[in-house]
């Protein structure tokens, strides 16, 4: 903890020095973030964590203040900071994984790792303690943990013994996280209660896993609904079949989780979707493994070596493009199903936006995994303009961030440097040079130093605790 405080310390202090003066960062490529043409040759002032103008310096229509430092970006591209939807915080550690992980460094651990690979908000969803959220996200606020990615929570809800899958399930009944509800009753109360905390939404788990679990009734998951729209609040689903899919976007979900990977939409969930609209976070690639079977040290870097030997040795949900043993037998027939129901669901108005679902698997982490699902919807037929609409502005809207998400005037200067253009390649994403959140760049090199001494803490524990 003694480290903890030290590093939150410097980096007040250098954030403190930041504030106290405008920086004009001028000379690259400027992605918006809402689907407009970049804007080349670009200029951007940044001052007390926010951006105060941004333009062209053709015609120098951006003036630059006196006194103000001046940041040469020549050749580079800048996008807004990714905001990341779907997440599982807190129990993963890399060397174990399980509820006595979640602790608040943990937590921030996870959050730097998102923001390390460029992610300035992470909504973790359904999975994470109540009062301890609420704790982390006031003392975050309050400055009281080092640079990392804004944490934000909402509540779950499922039948009793129903909800996550038994990996996490076993982490959150430890905890006693899920909201267990039989009756409309008991939902509407239990809504009311967060709305009460001022919760902003709520996720429900309308899923059976194949018949092994209780399902959530039409009932309940109405009420849920019902009561949280009458108090503001949006209501995500996790809902991963045709005919789920189907009954809670008729019932009015906001949030739309999972792409259909086992059968074909059909015109029925189409008409829906074209009627209600709901934003769509896909997690297409949970389990997808490639970067690491690819030897890609922009993936590999932050990971100690015998997780990376680990996510090789796994087979399970391994697609078809994996270099380290062959797929998954379903394979073939998942990515079928996949190329016909994403084009789909997307052009009958469902509304993309950047969910992970890392923290269940090492194989697709914090951070990493918002550079693959993007790529795969890259792959599967959008442009990488809305691409990153979809992981910037889009998800921002949702979450009612109404300060960040985009490149303009008044926005949060959270902002991806990169070496190349992801407009002409989606993957160029993965080409940071640096990441910047409220204005102050993140320090990935001393990440990596931390990351890199606590795996050789560990491999000697483990050492140790062989003897």
């Amino acid at each position: 903890m003694k480290q903890l405080a030290f590093y939150v310390a410097a980096a007040m202090l250098g954030l403190t020095a930041f504030a106290q003066q405008a920086v004009v960062y001028e000379g690259g490529r400027l992605i918006v973030g809402d689907g407009s043409a970049p804007i080349e040759n670009g200029r951007f002032i940044v001052q007390s964590g926010h951006i105060t103008a941004i333009g062209s310096t053709i015609g120098n229509h951006v003036a630059i203040p006196a006194g103000a430092t001046r940041v040469n970006l020549a050749g580079k591209t800048v996008m807004p900071a990714m905001i990341n939807v779907h997440v599982h915080i807190g129990y993963e550690k890399y060397t174990s994984w399980g509820a006595q992980n979640y602790t608040a460094e943990n937590v921030l651990d996870h959050l730097q790792r998102e923001a390390f690979y460029g992610t300035a908000a992470t909504l973790s969803v359904g999975s994470s303690p109540r009062e301890a959220s609420l704790q982390f996200q006031r003392d975050q606020q309050a400055g009281k943990f080092a640079p990392a990615s804004r944490f934000l929570f909402i509540p779950g809800y499922a039948p009793p013994n129903g909800g996550p899958d038994e990996v996490l399930r076993a982490a959150t009944s430890a905890l006693h996280v899920i909201n267990e509800v039989s009756t409309a009753q008991e939902a509407r109360d239990s809504v009311r209660k967060m709305a009460d905390l001022g919760i902003k939404a709520v996720k429900i788990w309308v899923d059976d896993r194949r018949g092994t679990y209780p399902k959530m009734t039409p009932e309940v998951y109405n009420a849920i609904i019902d009561e949280a729209h009458k108090h503001g609040m949006m209501v995500h689903a996790h809902a991963t079949t045709l005919a789920d899919q189907k009954a809670v976007v008729r019932a009015g979900t906001d949030v739309l989780v999972h792409l259909i990977q086992r059968e074909k939409v059909d015109d029925e969930l189409l008409a829906l979707l074209k009627q209600k609209k709901p934003y769509w976070a896909t997690v297409i690639s949970l389990g997808d493994e490639t970067a690491v079977c690819d030897h890609d040290p922009f993936f590999e870097q932050a990971l100690p070596a015998q997780t990376i030997a680990k996510i090789r040795a796994t087979t399970e949900r391994r697609p078809l493009t994996a270099n380290c043993g062959p797929p998954a037998p379903n394979a073939a027939e998942r990515e079928a199903i996949i190329a016909y129901n994403f084009p789909r669901m997307i052009a009958s108005g469902a509304r993309i936006v950047l969910g992970t679902d890392t923290g269940i698997e090492p194989g697709h982490t914090f951070g990493s995994g918002e550079h693959v699902e993007m790529a795969r919807w890259v792959q599967l037929g959008l442009t990488p303009s809305q691409a990153i609409v979809a992981a910037t502005q889009r998800p921002a809207e949702l979450l009612g961030l109404k300060d960040m998400g985009t490149l303009a005037t008044g926005q949060r200067a959270d902002f991806i440097v990169l070496d190349a253009n992801p407009l002409e390649n989606i993957r160029n994403t993965r080409r940071i040079t640096t990441v910047y959140l409220d204005g102050a760049k993140f320090d990935r090199a001393a990440q990596l130093s931390r990351w890199s001494t606590k795996a050789s803490q560990d491999r000697a524990n483990a050492g140790s605790n062989s003897k």
